[in-house]
């Protein structure tokens, strides 16, 4: 489904998550070139997972049930 990535990608529009918390329990994505970003807010460097459009789409429709 997804792949950790380390390289930079910084370049790209990150946007945190509308359901982020206070409690600094926060995700961005991005839409990156062939795949859409997703890291963790509070600890960049560790990277990112990119998702196939395909995966992404059938994701955010599970969590909207």
């Amino acid at each position: 489904m997804g792949r950790a990535v380390t390289r930079s990608i910084d370049h790209y529009p990150w946007r945190k998550a509308t359901r982020s918390n206070s409690n600094q329990a926060c995700v961005e994505v991005a839409p990156l070139a062939t795949a859409t970003g997703i890291r963790d807010t509070k600890d960049r460097r560790r990277g990112h997972v990119e998702i196939a459009p395909a995966a992404w789409v059938a994701l955010l429709g599970a969590l909207k049930r």
